[in-house]
């Protein structure tokens, strides 16, 4: 199933793309997509909807998040070993995490507001893993049971937030808006393997990011494995997996985001989004 919400900031409804990419709604059957929609229960009740039964949603609404009720947003840094190398950072020996905080959980097509002082604002497409059921200590043969589904995510930075202004990286990583999520969540079922997907990202149509999940340093069970070491995953938990190169600051000379950028990022199977980048303005805020 591909799972989505659509309608005006706020006022979203939950829906689904057919077969056929149609959109469908699904208000008739849950009032949203929740961490419980995305529980083996919840889904296995959304499995035995027949989508023809469900009415046709007309035109292109926006898309919100592809569900409510986020729980931690986790991130995993230096996941591919030619992203470290144009970081110029040693390839780690574990996984490294680091938080987006919640309010950086954004939809999938709405404006990416740069926060007051920014200069060194970037972009890194990534595969987002969406937990479905509690996770703690589990073994690294069962921890792809624990997913609900997949998602596209950018996980946009401000590089000197980031690296330059001491402490941990979660300054750089936690502004509104810098967590796109979407367009919508594909459960795990319809993607068998995790570990081989394409992955893009172009800035202003030139494509900057190409690179395919299978080179992960660590792959996705181990990092669900690994982060249950450490802390509970629950249902609607996201955790964003690292990015391949071609990030800004990897640019020769690098490049940043400025008002007026456009990002457009796809993972194969798991769909597209876009964004147009704007200077910090409250009112988008809103």
């Amino acid at each position: 199933m591909k799972l989505l919400r659509y309608g005006s900031k706020g006022q979203e409804k939950p829906g689904m793309l057919d077969e056929s990419g149609v959109l469908r709604d699904l208000s008739a059957h849950l009032r949203d997509i929740t961490p419980h929609s995305l529980t083996p229960e919840g889904l296995a009740a959304l499995r035995a909807i027949d989508p023809a039964s469900l009415p046709e949603v007309p035109g292109t609404p926006r898309l919100g998040t592809p569900f409510t009720g986020l729980g931690k947003f986790i991130c995993v840094g230096l996941n591919y070993s030619d992203h470290a190398a144009e970081a110029g950072m040693p390839i780690p020996k574990e996984p490294i995490l680091f938080t987006k905080w919640n309010n950086s959980f954004a939809a999938p097509n709405d404006p990416v507001v740069l926060p007051r002082g920014a200069n060194k604002g970037d972009w890194e497409v990534e595969l987002g893993v969406v937990i479905g059921r509690k996770a703690r200590y589990v073994s690294l043969d069962e921890a792809l049971q624990c997913v609900a589904g997949y998602c596209v995510v950018n996980d946009v930075s401000e590089r000197e937030y980031q690296l330059e202004r001491g402490g941990t990286w979660d300054k750089g990583k936690g502004a509104d808006t810098f967590g796109p999520v979407g367009p919508w969540l594909v459960t795990s079922d319809e993607v068998p393997d995790p570990q081989n997907l394409d992955m893009w990202l172009d800035l202003n149509g030139r494509r900057c990011q190409q690179g395919n999940t299978r080179t992960m340093i660590f792959g996705v069970a181990y990092l669900i494995h690994y982060i249950s070491q450490f802390a509970t995953l629950y249902p609607g938990d996201l955790i964003s997996t690292g990015t391949p190169p071609g990030v800004g600051m990897g640019q020769k000379p690098p490049v940043y985001l400025r008002a007026g950028d456009r990002m457009r990022a796809g993972i194969r199977g798991l769909g597209e989004q876009q964004q147009e980048v704007f200077a910090f303005d409250e009112a988008l805020l809103d």
